[in-house]
């Protein structure tokens, strides 16, 4: 890297440039700092693109943390001078394309195991800050028909009503339903509410014929499946 951090990325060797290095090498010959600088496009008072790509991470530790940062983190007070909005949205908008890219496809699905489920779901509610509530809706032969996201609630708890649970299951003439909710706190251990929630929704599926085959809640790299458990069977 030139001794002169000051100095137009310009005016760096070309090998140094990160734009001109992908284009060469490959996007896996770059650094997060350098993919950042890409992104970022133009530096600005006096600091070029990879100065501020390296302040982010010094900031937010981690790709993960300026992913889990908000807008005004980024460029609001206490943000990283030389992010703007507009930058901090193309930041968010890469991270969130590359993220995607990771989940698997949810058509088509078929939910024939805990495992199932977790694989297609965790990628997706992993690293949600809020508590976010949903149903897949299953065909006879457990392929998903649609997944319905029932309630968005706040750092820890969701306010599910069984009538509003069901509403698309009948709707879709689902012929049996999974739940899953996440605990934003990692630890995936039930509340008393989770049980209490379970057991209603278990007992309105047995009034509408619809079976519920599980409720999993997802953590930070666990889970907790109310079947496996027993508590939902057989």
């Amino acid at each position: 890297m030139p001794d002169d951090k000051r100095k137009s990325v310009k005016d760096w060797p070309e090998d140094e440039r990160p734009r001109e290095r992908l284009l060469k090498y490959g996007a896996d010959s770059l650094s997060d700092a350098q993919l950042l600088a890409i992104i970022i496009k133009t530096g600005r008072n006096g600091r070029t693109t990879l100065d501020l790509g390296m302040e982010l991470l010094e900031k937010f530790k981690s790709l993960e943390g300026i992913a889990q940062a908000g807008i005004n983190e980024l460029c609001g007070k206490g943000g990283i001078k030389g992010i703007g909005k507009a930058k901090a949205a193309e930041i968010k908008a890469a991270i969130e394309l590359g993220r995607r890219q990771q989940k698997p496809s949810l058509y088509g699905a078929s939910f024939c195991s805990c495992d199932d489920v977790i694989g297609y779901y965790r990628p997706r509610m992993k690293d949600l800050k809020k508590e976010v509530f949903h149903c897949a809706l299953l065909d006879t032969k457990n392929k998903l028909i649609r997944n319905e996201e029932v309630s968005v609630g706040s750092l820890s708890a969701s306010i599910v009503h069984p009538r509003e649970t069901f509403k698309a299951a009948i709707r879709e003439s689902a012929a049996a339903v999974i739940f899953i909710h996440n605990h934003p706190s990692g630890d995936t251990r039930p509340s008393q509410e989770d049980i209490l929630l379970t057991k209603r929704l278990v007992q309105a599926g047995e009034v509408l014929g619809i079976r519920v085959l599980d409720h999993i809640i997802i953590g930070d790299g666990t889970h907790f499946s109310f079947r496996d458990k027993g508590m939902i069977g057989p």
